[in-house]
């Protein structure tokens, strides 16, 4: 069968992508060998949300009373969230087949390969083989969690975030490899509902090792306050699965000193890495760099006709970033000439509690990069929201270039800041300055006025501080 375009991969870049081409006119499909939504919709981005609102409403129950509610027995279903997650996925990926019907698009179930002639080769589960034609092919293979060399995953005591999150059994203790998004939402969720939680994280600073220093500083803080362990600037030696427990040897980076840590389990949390093996990269002679497909700002690799998007291309590995290269590769097949995706405006959120949302420079980034700037900073103790909520932690931490005014960047913990981050986006990407941001008037109470705020302490203007 011939198409105009075949999407390899069905995840938030791949769908994405298919829906995009199909309202431009093309005759699409879509190889998947699992379930439509890719990772995202059914093992990453959605479920584990599902989790993290379970472990959050937990918490509002066994803290009642400091709302004046009184209540007593309550208890976390591990199942019963478990199951929800599961439901709230279902839900979801159902919801992009009839996307896909809604828009005539075919789902070719099995695993893709790129064969010569611009075709595809497409092996269902059965083993049975069919080839597809067409002009332009997409890959998007998405991720999987990355394997470190003295961390064989194993599904049963070494896990990666798909065991996480559909566990049989609640594990008593854990510990959490890695930092990062991943790691810090399964220690607040598994924290939450009663498990004893250590993370490790190879860097110096610690948690969210990529966000701004004050953010990872506040975070830790926050999770210690929790009897999270946290122990940064720290690797693991080696892991003994042989026992009952595990049993985790770490090495403190900075003093040399070692450390047993037992546990039920342990999630390894290091990261993704590309799909991109045995889909025919070699045999296409497609140019890549330790398993990144190289593309240009349109995703076009050096085979013409042939596209990569998401995860298996340099940049974050980000559901929304997956889905904007998507609509932006498709767009500039059909010819109607696409901007060039802005990857220094490219919203990062963790959604652990409280929740984690930035963009643009960090201080430490901005200062490196040669700017003179000007930092503002306005606490959510100091927002009337933020007390009436209950919700005081963290804070909304804005750069501004001190020459003209531009909107370098956004760092925010607090509650609810995955929802505010926009604002910063939009403005950034409008061009706006920081007096701009101050003169535009922000709804009270709401937790949004932080932003308006923190724009007014980088200038001396603050008014609620």
């Amino acid at each position: 069968m011939n198409y105009d375009l075949i999407v390899i991969g069905g995840g938030p870049g791949g769908y994405v992508a298919a829906i995009r081409a199909s309202q431009l006119g093309m005759k699409v499909a879509v190889v998947e060998r699992e379930a439509l939504g890719g990772i995202c919709l059914n093992w990453g981005c959605i479920p584990t949300k599902a989790l993290l609102k379970s472990a959050q409403v937990f918490e509002y129950i066994t803290h009642a009373s400091d709302y004046g509610i009184q209540v007593s027995g309550a208890k976390a279903d591990f199942h019963g969230m478990v199951a929800r997650s599961r439901s709230v996925a279902d839900g979801m990926s159902k919801g992009v087949n009839f996307l896909f019907r809604k828009n005539k698009i075919d789902t070719l179930s099995g695993t893709g390969r790129l064969i010569r002639g611009k075709k595809v080769e497409v092996t269902d589960a059965a083993g049975n083989k069919k080839t597809y034609e067409a002009p332009h092919i997409i890959i998007a293979t998405g991720g999987r969690a990355k394997e470190l060399p003295n961390l064989p995953i194993d599904g049963k005591k070494i896990i990666e975030y798909r065991k996480a999150m559909s566990m049989e059994k609640q594990p008593k203790s854990m510990v959490v490899v890695g930092a990062g998004a991943i790691g810090v939402e399964f220690a607040y969720f598994y924290n939450a509902i009663g498990t004893e939680v250590t993370i490790v994280e190879f860097l110096e600073q610690g948690l969210v090792p990529r966000e701004d220093e004050d953010v990872s500083k506040e975070l830790s803080k926050i999770y210690q306050k929790n009897g999270i362990r946290v122990l940064s600037n720290t690797a693991v030696e080696s892991v003994d699965t042989k026992g009952r427990e595990c049993k985790v040897i770490v090495k403190n980076r900075a003093n040399g000193t070692t450390e047993e840590i037992k546990c039920d389990v342990v999630l390894s949390a290091a990261g993704v890495t590309p799909n991109t093996e045995n889909i025919g990269l070699e045999e296409l002679g497609i140019k890549t760099d330790r398993g990144i497909i190289q593309v240009d700002s349109l995703y076009r690799t050096n085979v013409p006709g042939v596209y990569a998007i998401g995860d298996v291309v340099p940049g974050p590995a980000l559901a929304h970033v997956a889905s904007a290269e998507g609509i932006i590769c498709v767009e500039g097949i059909a010819g109607l000439n696409p901007e060039p995706l802005d990857y220094n405006n490219i919203p990062a959120c963790t959604y652990c509690n409280p929740e984690i949302a930035s963009v643009g420079f960090t201080e430490k980034a901005a200062k490196e990069a040669g700017y003179d700037i000007k930092v503002g900073k306005f606490p959510f103790s100091a927002s009337g929201k933020a007390s009436a909520a209950g919700a005081k932690a963290g804070f909304v931490k804005v750069i501004f270039d001190a020459k003209y005014g531009e909107f370098l960047g956004a760092h925010m913990i607090g509650a609810n800041v995955t929802e505010m981050i926009a604002e910063v986006v939009a403005t950034r990407k409008l061009e706006t300055t920081g007096h701009e941001i101050i003169k535009s008037v922000h709804p009270h109470p709401t937790m949004s006025e932080a932003i308006m705020e923190a724009a007014a302490a980088a200038y001396g203007e603050v008014i609620h501080l």
